[in-house]
């Protein structure tokens, strides 16, 4: 989604996974905010391609669709688990969780409704969970939905999952913040298409469950939410969010600025320095699993070659990267599992800036500096091509950083950006990154409380099938993601994330930059926002201002 991941199936191991807690700068408030009483106004860079949650792709579509849509259970600020549309979270303790790990069963509340009456019962949560695997939806990821059998539905509130397999993050993923969250659907108002990819549906959700329900969409401008005066967890404190598309970040930073916006969703990093002097505006700063990063198509030569892939991580001096664009914000990654998380390795190798070490590699493997200095070989220049979103302003100095760093040692990099929409879509609208229409990538993921990586580095997960866009695939990293999913057990779970880890620092299929710490600029008149390591708006019903 993310970028995304999962609370874990136990409630001792969620409670132990808790993140960094999110923290609140006051930047100013000499002018005071101009706010519109109980009507949010949200910027986001991307427009989402449509509102049906089971084929979002990203955050932007993961925090809009909660607004309107539901989980079965969520995560509070601190990452503990909080029931939503089930009454609990399902644990071995309560009984949720079957003594063998096969089988989930979830209790819903009786006083959830659809915004048309009908009451929100396990034959939607079924049918979502059978809309999720149908192969005929454009569905990104369907990691986790693929390990249940079936799913039961004894009376109108019991849902019982069937697992193939023991899956330790389950109930963290199955319909809750997962690293790709997915919300309930009405079975009684879609259940009739063979598929849900071009419904009227996706763009007018005018049935939802969620605190606030769909008003308008003026493509290309704005959303329009009303409240949700029957919302079953309180009537919501907003009258209306309006949600406007703003793909430049520094028009957003202004509207910030006179007030015309009360919140400029996940800000870039490259905006602090502007947003943190704006008077009535305070910075939210949330802890996440999530980082900068470089994704190598490793299907594509030469970067089917490993030597080839150090030789570039050998390239990229990510301390500077992260000093000179991030203010000194973020903290420099090793591999993707922060430094916070139980299951980070403190004794991973890294990769010292060093483009000498990478030129050295290139030549071991057959490439020899031509005139210009970019490496060659049998009469070819060693030439990638380098993609990422034109709305995000970090990512823009971050590419040119990157590709002067790449030419140091002798790689050519051609620049090539796109919308956001375009870049993360599913493969059958075109997306960038699941069709692998690139050799090098930078973008960022969002995951969840859960370490849970193998949605994007198994064989099984290989986009277009999955978020494995690096097309990453090795047999020794499937061994070690099956022991972290089948125990229930952290200690054993740490040593598998150990090894997986290892391979990741060998193999680099990835280049992490840095892990975030998400900026959240909003009005200081905006209240109750308070996001977790997920979804940003799982307590909207909360918010005023």
């Amino acid at each position: 989604m993310r970028r995304f991941v999962s609370l874990i199936a136990l409630a001792t191991v969620a409670a132990a996974a808790a993140v960094l807690p999110a923290a609140c700068t006051k930047v100013s408030t000499a002018n005071g905010p101009s706010a519109r009483a109980g009507v949010l106004r949200i910027a986001v860079q991307t427009e989402p391609k449509d509102l049906n949650p089971i084929l979002q792709s990203d955050t932007t579509d993961n925090m809009i669709d909660r607004l309107l849509f539901e989980p079965l259970v969520s995560a509070d600020a601190r990452g503990n688990p909080v029931p939503i549309l089930a009454t609990e979270v399902p644990t071995r303790e309560n009984g949720g969780i079957s003594k063998d790990g096969l089988t989930i069963t979830y209790h819903l509340r009786k006083d959830a409704y659809w915004t048309d009456g009908v009451p929100v019962t396990s034959a939607d949560v079924k049918f979502t969970w059978e809309a999720v695997m149908n192969p005929a939806n454009d569905v990104v990821s369907r990691h986790g939905y693929d390990l249940v059998t079936r799913v039961d539905t004894p009376d109108d509130h019991t849902v019982v999952f069937h697992l193939k397999q023991k899956f330790a993050p389950a109930v963290d993923t199955l319909f809750a913040e997962s690293d790709s969250p997915i919300e309930i659907i009405p079975a009684h108002v879609l259940q009739r298409y063979p598929n849900l990819n071009q419904v009227p549906f996706d763009s007018e959700p005018m049935v939802s469950d969620g605190p606030f329900r769909f008003a308008r969409w003026i493509h290309g401008d704005r959303i329009i939410l009303e409240r949700n005066d029957r919302f079953f967890l309180g009537r919501p404190k907003l009258k209306q969010i309006v949600i406007r598309v703003i793909p430049d970040e520094n028009t957003a930073v202004n509207e910030l600025r006179i007030h015309d916006i009360d919140w400029m969703f996940e800000a870039s990093i490259d905006t602090y320095p502007l947003v943190r002097s704006i008077p009535g505006t305070r910075i939210v700063w949330v802890g996440i699993n999530g980082y900068e990063r470089m994704q190598m198509n490793t299907q594509r030569p030469p970067l089917n070659d490993p030597v080839v892939r150090r030789a570039i991580a050998y390239a990229i001096d990510k301390k500077r990267l992260a000093q000179l664009l991030t203010y000194g914000q973020e903290p420099v990654a090793t591999e993707d599992i922060p430094d916070w998380m139980w299951a980070y390795d403190p004794q991973l190798p890294v990769y010292p800036y060093d483009p000498a070490k990478a030129r050295d590699l290139l030549r071991s493997r057959g490439w020899t500096p031509g005139p210009d200095g970019i490496m060659q070989r049998d009469g070819r220049r060693f030439s990638l091509v380098v993609v990422t979103n034109n709305s995000n302003a970090t990512r823009r100095q971050l590419i040119v950083q990157v590709q002067a760093m790449l030419r140091s040692a002798g790689i050519d990099a051609q620049v090539k950006f796109f919308p956001g929409d375009v870049l993360f879509a599913p493969a059958g609208m075109g997306g960038i990154l699941q069709g692998g229409k690139f050799d090098l990538a930078l973008d960022g993921w969002y995951a969840g409380l859960d370490p849970d990586d193998s949605s994007q580095f198994t064989c099984a997960n290989v986009a277009p099938k999955g978020y494995d866009y690096s097309r990453f695939c090795d047999p020794a990293m499937d061994t070690a993601e099956r022991g972290a999913l089948e125990h229930y057990d952290r200690s054993a779970r740490k040593r598998a994330y150990a090894v997986t880890q290892r391979i990741l620092a060998r193999e680099v299929p990835e280049i992490y930059f840095w892990w975030y710490r998400q900026m959240q600029p909003i009005s200081t008149a905006f209240e109750g926002f308070d996001p977790n390591p997920v979804t940003e708006s799982w307590n909207a019903w909360q918010w005023s201002i």
